[in-house]
């Protein structure tokens, strides 16, 4: 047995990729592998003991990828629940986004296919631990380390081998075409900058800290398979020692985005919520438009009902308010859903094709909407 032992410890040296997940406090390795999150082995892509896959209620969209999420924290420490913001995570917790694409039977490599399918909803392989990588293409890893001075994102893409993934600071545009049925749409997948990262993820204007946007409880709050089982991914985070102070009962809960179940409101709130409320919220960086779209803001008038926009121009696509009541046509949200114009679209960053989805629920939600707007004056005579 010490002869395997100091076998393993060769082999370790040899290729430099840890046994274990290992934090860097202060440096930026250049390859994901010396992170130690991962194994690339037999067809498969798989965590290292104590990473705690995750899934939201409602994805922010970014054309069509698939994201497999996972979240690591040294022994001893948690993070402290928090019922509206972002939890608060200790020094040393990893988190980690795959984003990937499956690709068509016809591939024959995966991993260099310019092809890749549409899934909809984009969401995680469910029932593997890791990712079964033999009709997948990974695209990249984007990692949250929490260190002494706060949040750092970092971008890593993959190779063309499948087997690690590099360090890219000033991002990369990927050609792919999207496959739909019959349909096949060529864009250009784009991987942020790392100071596009904070583009989003700095949630609070006073601060311009970057914090994570899907660890919030109301995104949490759901049933995922993993580890217990199939149950609720709070109660999960707790029983893995990764998450303090949940109370008993009364954690916020949004709608998964495409359970009809829920209602077009509650869904439409819920995308809403994901996709736009980390600028267009009271402290984001969007809070000067007054159209404010976080879960917990009631006012129809915040909302963009007969809210005339702050700022005119092309991205109103001449229209009057933000929201009209009934008429989605003559609303400004979802022309700018719609969009793939750098100076018109919405959200701005971390997407180039339209989410069409997800703009068909924003239209059956305004068309739900009661109310009339007097374009004269924009006086408020809409209501939910």
């Amino acid at each position: 047995m010490l002869l395997a032992a100091m076998v393993g410890l060769l082999l370790t040296a040899c290729t430099g990729t840890p046994r274990d997940v290992t934090f860097h406090p202060q440096d930026n390795p250049a390859k994901l592998s010396d992170w130690g999150l991962f194994t690339v082995a037999d067809g498969r892509l798989a965590p290292h003991p104590g990473m705690v896959t995750y899934e939201l209620n409602a994805p922010l969209f970014s054309d069509y990828a698939q994201k497999w999420r996972t979240v690591w924290m040294p022994k001893g420490v948690a993070a402290k629940y928090d019922a509206d913001k972002w939890f608060d995570f200790p020094v040393g917790t990893i988190v980690t986004k795959t984003f990937y694409y499956s690709t068509p039977a016809s591939a024959g490599v995966p991993q260099t296919s310019g092809e890749v399918l549409k899934v909809t909803p984009a969401s995680y392989q469910t029932g593997v631990a890791g990712l079964d990588l033999r009709h997948v293409r990974l695209i990249e890893t984007r990692l949250l380390v929490k260190r002494a001075s706060g949040w750092v994102a970092l971008p890593y893409v993959w190779n063309a081998e499948g087997s690690d993934a590099t360090l890219e600071r000033t991002g990369a545009d990927l050609p792919l075409t999207l496959v739909d049925g019959a349909r096949r749409d060529a864009f250009n997948y784009t991987v942020p900058n790392q100071n596009q990262c904070a583009g989003c993820h700095a949630q609070d204007y006073r601060t311009r800290a970057i914090n994570p946007i899907g660890l919030k409880a109301r995104h949490l709050n759901r049933d995922f398979p993993g580890e217990g089982g199939e149950i609720n991914q709070l109660r999960r985070l707790v029983a893995s020692g990764y998450l303090t102070g949940l109370p008993g009962q009364g954690a916020p809960r949004n709608a998964a985005w495409h359970d009809d179940a829920a209602g077009t409101a509650a869904e439409a709130r819920s995308y809403l919520d994901i996709n736009c409320s980390h600028c267009h919220n009271q402290e984001g960086a969007a809070r000067t438009s007054g159209l404010w779209l976080d879960a917990k803001t009631v006012d129809p008038r915040v909302l963009g009902m007969c809210k005339p926009p702050v700022a005119a121009g092309r991205g109103t696509g001449d229209r009057p308010f933000d929201v009209v009541p009934g008429q989605p046509d003559r609303s400004i949200l979802p022309y700018r859903l719609a969009s793939t114009d750098p100076g018109v679209m919405m959200p701005e960053l971390g997407r180039n094709l339209t989410h069409k989805e997800g703009l068909d629920l924003v239209i059956r939600y305004i068309t739900t909407l009661k109310g009339a707007c007097d374009e004269d004056d924009g006086t408020k005579l809409a209501s939910q």
